[in-house]
């Protein structure tokens, strides 16, 4: 009780000490001041009256919107009941994500010295001009990139995750663990299918969703007008946490792009724009080695995409500013990554020149811009859509490359994929297993982009709506392992790796919420 009462207090100090570095901080003290002059503000009762003022004035809501977000991203306190070997297993994750994060660099570097090409360099004034006048059609630019190639791929990633052995375990400690056939041989505890049904209870088949064409307890329309007619309440209510709740069922397409913001606390006020606008003159003033990169991945993956090449120059911008953007260097608190540091020519080992690089401290890999595309169907305004992208990465998309033991790290995403398949599916999970065709080296790639580039969009949106909704990425080895149940009779009659690769090849047609609902509630356990 006592641990819990100062791990609450902790929290408190932090998040009060995060927000007071905060613009709404700075607001909410000019209200303050401001609402003195105000009649009903007595002295006697000052404190109370003020109170009063932030409710009615709708400061309050914006105060718990704030605090919402703050806990959203904040890390779990350690149990204090858990076990020594769980400390430690923290400390080889962190050794794995550090020689991973040293294999990367090593390539960028190893490429820099390749194509004597700075890190940095200031453009010239001419070079200035020319971005700047062709900033909202940089896709109409072709720079040779035939020599570039991308840091990694998520297989290479994979390799790394397969690898990974906790050293407390390799005396074969674990017995239920033995039996666990799959990829990922690392002992971390993951959700069984009772445990997901209760987790994911709202997406049950006697609750109206959206993406469910025959709900049979209420029509589908009549269902959807008053979904929507709720969802615009709660937009009037401006309330995150209702939001999220709402979600959960899925997000009407024109409430979508305001209810997404909401759930992530984005305003775009007149100074966010004036951030965005920074960024874009550190564009133009500063050429870095990763805008080719940047450029790369977008004409290797987007551009060749039916749904997002219409894009291509937001996805430039967006990327582009966000590689510059030193606040997404604040998520490394809670992320088990270390930006990457470079030096100042000359200065090698010297830790006083040591610089961030590039200054987001994330390095893009192949199929990056993925992350972007489909968020530029619900905003056409950059700034708002650059927001939301930062805000959707910083929360989640991190955990999709980076090596953790988070619920919704990617090694626990892995690891329940696995779990899952092997234990409801496991006729299909020893047959692909035999022909040499390990299900997680099909599905890999599919939870590493957020299945973004794989479904169609608008059952891409309704994904994204439960993983807002629950505040978990959980939702993705479900839906992996719901595409192998959907297509096992395919998939028992192959015979090889590249036989079920191609029963998986194409996902677009798939709708996502029957598959969920189908692997999740129907199935017998």
């Amino acid at each position: 009780m006592l641990q819990e009462e100062s791990d609450l207090s902790l929290t408190i100090a932090q998040i009060v000490q995060k927000l007071k570095g905060s613009n709404l901080y700075a607001q909410l003290e000019r209200q303050a001041w401001a609402s003195l002059q105000r009649p009903e503000i007595k002295l006697e009762s000052l404190k109370e009256d003020i109170k009063e003022f932030f409710k009615t004035s709708g400061w309050e809501k914006k105060l718990q919107n704030a605090v919402y977000s703050e806990l959203s991203v904040f890390p779990l306190p350690s149990h204090p009941a858990a076990p020594p070997e769980h400390l430690k297993e923290l400390v080889y994750m962190r050794k794995a994500q550090g020689s991973w994060e040293k294999r990367i660099l090593k390539s960028l570097n190893s490429m820099c010295t390749e194509l004597s090409i700075p890190l940095a360099r200031k453009r010239p004034v001419g070079e200035q001009k020319e971005l700047l006048n062709k900033w909202n059609e940089m896709g109409t630019d072709e720079p040779d990139l035939s020599l570039f190639r991308p840091v990694y791929a998520p297989k290479d990633f994979l390799e790394v995750l397969i690898n990974l052995r906790n050293p407390n375990y390799e005396n074969g400690d674990s017995l239920s663990f033995r039996t666990h056939l799959g990829l990922i041989q690392v002992p971390l505890k993951v959700k069984d299918i009772p445990e997901l049904k209760e987790f994911f209870v709202e997406l049950g088949l006697t609750t109206g969703q959206l993406g469910i064409d025959d709900s049979t307890q209420v029509p589908p329309e009549l269902f959807e007008n008053e979904h929507v007619r709720i969802g615009q309440k709660v937009l009037v209510e401006q309330d995150s946490a209702a939001a999220q709740q709402y979600i959960r069922q899925g997000s009407p397409t024109a409430l979508r792009a305001e209810l997404w913001a909401l759930i992530l606390n984005i305003s775009s006020q007149p100074e966010d724009i004036l951030y965005y606008e920074q960024l874009k003159t550190n564009v133009i003033q500063h050429d870095l080695l990763v805008d080719s990169l940047i450029y790369k991945d977008v004409k290797l993956t987007a551009s060749n995409d039916d749904y997002y090449f219409v894009f291509e120059d937001y996805l430039y911008q967006v990327l582009l500013c966000f590689s510059r953007d030193t606040s997404v260097l604040a998520h490394f608190a809670y992320n088990s990554a270390s930006p990457p540091k470079s030096y100042i020519r000359g200065k090698l080992g010297m830790e006083e020149y040591a610089v961030f690089y590039p200054p987001n401290g994330v390095i893009p890999f192949h199929g990056f811009s993925m992350y972007v595309a489909p968020l530029c169907f619900l905003y056409h305004e950059p700034s708002r859509l650059y927001q939301m992208f930062r805000e959707m990465y910083v929360r989640f998309f991190f955990r999709l490359h980076s090596i953790s033991s988070h619920p919704s790290g990617i090694v626990s995403l892995c690891l329940l994929f696995e779990t899952l398949l092997q234990t409801y599916l496991p006729q299909l999970f020893y047959h692909l297993r035999e022909i040499g065709a390990q299900p997680l080296r099909i599905s890999f790639k599919w939870m590493v982009r957020a299945f973004s580039g794989y479904l169609a969009t608008d059952q891409l949106l309704l994904l994204w709506d439960r993983i807002l909704g629950y505040n978990s990425l959980e939702i993705l080895p479900v839906l992996a392992a719901a595409v192998f149940a959907f297509r096992a009779v395919n998939l028992m009659e192959v015979t090889s790796l590249a036989a079920a690769e191609a029963v998986l090849a194409d996902l677009s047609t798939l709708k996502v919420m029957p598959l969920l609902q189908i692997f999740l509630f129907a199935t017998v356990t």
